[in-house]
């Protein structure tokens, strides 16, 4: 069994101002570098075997801190990225909603097939995901794992675990450095816990 913890990275000013980040390379902002240490000491007593991340510095930055309270490397993976919001990146939902209604509208209701203009669709991100996701499991046999990700990429994994559609991933949140735990066993998903934030309140 791998058992994987998920960590949604910490909050920048792109989320403060509710802007589409994407794969632009945002950093943490104050408030997410404080929510990072707090979800770091809070798996301080894990026995974690490997951390991996995002290669956005967002998300690599909450797994240092995390990966510090273990004297680990933080082992650097594109696949985690989030989804690739194209010429929507830096703009706000009004802002979009003005420019392209359809698309975005699409994106709710039809997230899987409808790619963003100049990005990527959600089959798109899945496919990514889960090729990142089988390396740290097959790496990881009887071990727990940090992998810090984004929230679109974190619905997408635990849209797969649950199996459920991916039209159901705006039906999960994922708040702040949220930790969700997914246990596979040969072939088994088990969740345990999902966007637990009890270290920030």
């Amino acid at each position: 069994m791998t058992r994987v913890i998920f960590v949604r990275h910490g909050e920048t000013s792109w989320n403060l101002d509710k802007r589409y980040q994407g794969h632009s390379d945002i950093s943490l902002n104050k408030k997410g570098v404080e929510q990072a240490q707090a979800v770091a000491k809070r798996l301080s007593t894990e026995r974690i075997s490997a951390v991996y991340s995002s290669d956005l510095m967002r998300a690599a930055k909450t797994a240092e801190l995390i990966a510090m309270q273990h004297s680990l490397p933080v082992i650097s993976m594109p696949e985690l990225r989030e989804v690739n919001f194209g010429l929507w990146e830096g703009l706000t939902y009004e802002q979009i909603m003005a420019t392209w209604p359809d698309e975005l509208s699409a994106i709710y209701s039809k997230p899987g097939t409808i790619c963003i203009p100049d990005g990527e669709s959600f089959d798109d991100v899945t496919k990514r995901v889960e090729i990142g996701m089988a390396t740290c499991i097959k790496t990881h046999q009887n071990e727990t794992i940090v992998i810090v990700s984004h929230g679109g990429a974190m619905r997408v994994a635990l849209c797969n675990a649950l199996g459920l559609p991916i039209e159901k991933i705006w039906s999960l949140r994922q708040d702040s450095t949220a930790i969700n735990v997914i246990e596979y066993f040969e072939g088994m998903t088990i969740v345990s816990l999902v966007n637990d934030t009890c270290h920030i309140k």
